[in-house]
């Protein structure tokens, strides 16, 4: 079968699409013939070598895929399911563990389930596990054109929340609006903007997949007993560093969100978390944006591309028709 494997761990150009023997599912693995891939933050530093895993190259990328079930427990043949894991996804066939495994609701598409797993099971552990979002709450939203920022705007929106995008551009601020941002700012003097449209009491929750330069400000618009929530540092501006003082002025906290370790070590946690989102599906609240789509072959262009920030929403990368 074809699979996308890293040969060297130069990046991009060190991936390949080759033919690899066929996997031999355990018996608590689903066999799924995939048909979307999601493109995913972690397949560009697996890629890279750069990734908290570091497996032993060749090995095959691909964290979020969508297709039909073959065999495996609790599932039936046929089924169509999405599916999360550290890597293995981008070819003809996984075997998938049935605890990372979910049942993918016939209102929804295979580009959308592939969009699904990693980012909403990320935002959702985010907001209620460690941001503690209680209903009527305002969440900041940093990234809000990507892939986590706006399942973060739709899981926030299922919680009842009010939510704030922050964007570099007018075109990603139309991508947030239609994921459901109730306003949406410019990352540019987004502190003072987000202060104005908070008469002045600031937010509950800042969600910050960026890091680098926002970080500071991001401390500075929560109100009292806010939460930021650190779960990547995508601007590339290193790791930012908090003075603890700051945490006392207005009993603000910073908590870190690891949510793949944190899960994958639990079983069941992850269906847990399907189904706190399972309503949120069903009402439309959740509707993965989906942005560009690419060939199984063009899977080192779409890590490219999202490299260099030209991504919209979540990219997928088609298997089969």
């Amino acid at each position: 079968m074809r699979a996308v494997q890293v040969i060297t761990t130069s990046g991009p150009s060190g991936i390949e699409l080759r033919d690899i023997a066929e996997p031999t599912p355990g018996p608590d693995d689903v066999l799924v013939e995939v048909h979307r891939v999601g493109i995913s933050f972690p397949d560009l530093l697996l890629s890279k070598g750069e990734y908290q895993l570091k497996p032993e190259p060749p090995f095959t990328l691909g964290v979020d895929f969508a297709g039909t079930v073959i065999s495996g427990p609790g599932f039936e043949p046929g089924q169509r399911v999405a599916g999360v894991g550290p890597y293995g996804g981008a070819a003809d066939r996984v075997a998938n563990p049935a605890m990372f495994t979910f049942a993918l609701p016939d209102s929804l598409s295979f580009d959308e389930g592939a969009a699904l797993p990693m980012n909403y099971l990320t935002a959702q552990f985010a907001l209620a596990e460690r941001g503690d979002l209680r209903e009527g709450e305002t969440v900041l939203v940093h990234g809000a054109a990507g892939g986590v920022g706006t399942a973060t705007i739709q899981v926030a929106k299922g919680y009842g929340a009010r939510t704030i995008a922050v964007v570099s551009s007018e075109e990603k601020a139309e991508i947030a609006r239609q994921a459901g941002a109730d306003e949406t700012v410019l990352v540019d003097g987004f502190k003072e903007s987000v202060m104005a449209l908070t008469e002045g009491r600031g937010v509950d929750v800042v969600m910050d997949v960026v890091g680098g330069e926002v970080f500071a400000d991001s401390l500075r618009v929560l109100g009292a007993q806010g939460r930021l929530l650190v779960v990547g540092f995508a601007a590339g501006q290193g790791i930012p560093e908090v003075k603890v003082n700051r945490l006392l002025l207005n009993n603000i906290d910073v908590r870190g969100v690891g949510w793949g370790a944190y899960a994958m070590m639990r079983p069941g946690y992850m269906q847990e978390q399907w189904r706190a989102l399972e309503p949120m599906m069903a009402s439309g609240v959740i509707r993965p944006p989906v942005g560009a789509s690419y060939a199984l072959e063009e899977f080192g262009q779409a890590l490219v591309d999202m490299d260099e920030r030209r991504t919209l929403g979540k990219s997928v990368v088609r298997v089969r028709d």
